[in-house]
C-alpha cells in the first residue's frame, strides 16, 4: 500500500493538485504550500492525474513507512 508525499521544500504552490483532487490536497494558507490532507479523499486516477500536473513533481507516491518518517522529520524541523 502506498501514499501521498507533497515535498513541501519543492511545492510552488500553483494549487493544481488542489483543483484537481479536492478531497486529497489542500492549500495551507501559513506556508503558500499544499499538502495531501488525505490519503483516501479521491480515486488513484484522481491523484495520478493531480500529481501530473505538477509543474515541479513534487508529489510522489511512497511507502506508508517512509511517510510516517518523513512527519517525524518534520516535526523535528519545526521544533527547532
Amino acid at each position: 500500500m502506498q501514499a501521498i508525499w507533497v515535498d513541501e521544500k519543492v511545492c510552488v504552490g500553483c494549487r493544481y493538485c488542489a483543483h484537481v483532487a479536492t478531497n486529497t490536497f489542500l492549500m495551507i494558507q501559513e506556508t503558500g504550500k499544499c499538502r495531501a490532507i488525505r490519503q483516501d479523499g479521491d480515486s488513484t486516477m484522481v491523484i495520478n492525474e493531480a500529481i501530473d500536473t505538477c509543474p515541479v513533481d513534487c508529489i510522489h507516491w511512497i511507502s506508508f513507512e517512509e511517510l510516517i518518517a518523513k512527519k517525524q522529520e518534520e516535526k523535528a524541523r519545526a521544533a527547532y
